[in-house]
């Protein structure tokens, strides 16, 4: 269905290709799963099925590659949209109408579809989606899940054979994720859509791949080839598989029902043994005070009555669905949202009273989308404005960018960046000023488990040198791994606040995969095990 012939893409002013040496064929009506580190040119591969490389990037194409018989060197996306459908990592940016139902028309009437064709094609769509009872509604009404099942939709009405997803789950919160999961699955067993999906929280996804297709980097040529067989050499790999490599189990197991089948011994050997506690000692005075905080968002309540101190040294993982309320908490943090009711202090201040250059010492917050923090036309300027505006010494910026994103060029300009190198970038850039606060939304979209392994460094050693960290996460493999400390919200309100153990392995929703593989066990983590498995075979 999709082939590449030698294909490598050069973009204008770039030292290296994007993408090189890409020789192989995806195979009709599977699902094809996209892996490789950050910045190694999975989104550009991406763009080359649909035609938006180099038609709309720019740079240059060598070699040929064709969907469904067609050469996207000569066919523009435009006519390719009958073949090829595609869906970024954020459903928002995609929508050009503002309901569900005239966003599945809309592609249609863009192809002057007749009439009777159009109207019949939405309802097939909502039917197979289960969007009909949300026909009517506001597209900024609806959950992260319903607005990627919508903007799924919205390609799948014009009939496409091959789907093309960036990171689809990246935004979304467990349940949310599972509700797109299982549409593509759909589409793929009882439609024959083939699907090509790049995804790095492959503890999501790994298990549902019908192909592997790794971009290992570093000059080495891509892998095609069955799910269990790339993830035995891949770099990037979920927890589950490493837990595999470490048991010595071969096959490996890709999904938690296979690895709780095997791990009987394992648990055997792990029986009557607990991981060390990582639990601060958390002083009387907090860093930031919330006490019973309410927040409106136009007419909606979008905090109520939320309680909640941040104390220095301690690492606190907010959590919850889509809506629940956790990025509204981080802004009112920060002076963004004027509570209706209750206070917030940081610091000895008032957040939304407080002048800029007070607070940016006290509190920092690396947004979900890093390119609101992102002016500058290079890395070096957005580097050296940082080190300007919170006083610290030269290079400070750039230390820190090198140590999260290694190998990024002080010439490129942040929008050329990769998702994951630009919020790396972001990172940098807040805690520059060593703020005494550090909050991050959603701080792991885009970025792949080395990268991700770098920033728990960081925010342990700011967590050891009594900054307070609160991460609002969706990633429940970085909550276990990382967080002393774990709350949950619902609905605007706090409805768990606990240590981490306590919290996530009584939750099936946020319980990581370990906990789930190793349950009742209050294992957490890999590394947990490894250093258990390592302290049993010491003399």
């Amino acid at each position: 269905m999709i082939t590449f012939e030698q294909v490598s893409v050069q973009y204008h002013g770039a030292e290296e290709p994007a993408l090189r040496g890409v020789d192989l064929t995806v195979p009709e009506g599977e699902l094809c799963l996209l892996v490789g580190p950050s910045g190694v040119g999975k989104s550009t591969l991406l763009g080359t099925v649909s035609g938006l490389v180099p038609h709309f990037t720019g740079g240059v194409l060598h070699g040929r590659v064709t969907v469904d018989g067609r050469d996207t060197r000569t066919h523009r996306p435009r006519e390719l949209t009958d073949v090829v459908g595609t869906v970024g990592q954020d459903p928002l940016a995609h929508f050009v109408t503002d309901t569900v139902e005239d966003e599945l028309a809309y592609g249609m009437e863009s192809l002057g579809l007749a009439p009777d064709v159009m109207r019949r094609r939405v309802e097939e769509t909502l039917d197979l989606l289960g969007l009909a009872e949300l026909r009517s509604r506001a597209l900024n009404s609806l959950s992260g899940g319903q607005q990627q099942r919508v903007a799924i939709g919205s390609v799948l009405t014009t009939h496409p054979r091959v789907l093309v997803l960036d990171e689809p789950t990246s935004a979304l919160d467990p349940g949310a994720a599972e509700e797109v999961l299982a549409v593509l699955q759909r589409l793929v067993h009882d439609l024959g859509t083939t699907v090509l999906m790049a995804e790095h929280r492959l503890e999501r996804v790994v298990q549902y791949a019908d192909q592997v297709l790794l971009l290992p980097g570093r000059g080495e040529p891509p892998v095609l080839g069955e799910p269990a067989e790339v993830m035995a050499h891949s770099p990037v790999h979920p927890p589950v598989v490493a837990l595999g490599r470490a048991a010595g189990w071969s096959p490996l197991p890709l999904s938690v029902r296979d690895a709780r089948r095997r791990a009987a011994p394992l648990r055997a050997r792990l029986e009557g043994r607990t991981p060390a506690a990582a639990t601060p000692s958390a002083p009387a005075e907090a860093a930031a005070a919330v006490d019973r905080l309410a927040v409106r968002r136009g007419p909606v309540p979008a905090l109520r009555g939320v309680r909640l101190d941040l104390h220095p040294g301690e690492i606190t993982a907010l959590m919850g669905r889509n809506g629940a309320g956790k990025s509204t908490l981080l802004g009112a943090l920060v002076g963004l949202h004027r509570p209706a009711s209750g206070s917030v202090r940081v610091g000895g201040l008032t957040p939304h009273q407080a002048r800029p250059k007070e607070l940016i010492r006290r509190i920092g917050l690396v947004p979900q989308d890093p390119r609101d923090l992102l002016y500058a036309e290079t890395v070096a300027a957005e580097c050296t404005a940082a080190d300007r505006d919170s006083g610290a010494e030269p290079g400070t910026c750039r230390a820190l960018v090198s140590r999260l994103l290694p190998g990024i060029d002080d010439a490129s300009h942040p929008r050329d960046l990769s998702e994951g190198q630009r919020l790396g970038l972001a990172l940098a850039v807040v805690l520059t000023a060593r703020p005494g606060v550090i909050l991050l939304d959603e701080p792991t979209r885009g970025l792949d488990y080395a990268a991700k392994g770098r920033l728990i460094e960081i925010l342990r050693d700011l967590a050891a040198d009594s900054h307070a960290v609160l991460l609002a996460t969706h990633d429940v493999e970085l909550a276990a791994e990382l967080a002393h400390r774990t709350v949950i919200l619902a609905e605007g309100e706090i409805v768990a606040d606990g240590p981490t153990p306590d919290v996530v392995v009584s939750s099936p929703a946020f319980a990581p995969q370990v906990a789930k593989i190793l349950a009742p066990a209050p294992w957490l983590t890999v590394p947990q095990v490894v250093a258990a498995l390592a302290a049993e075979e010491t003399p």
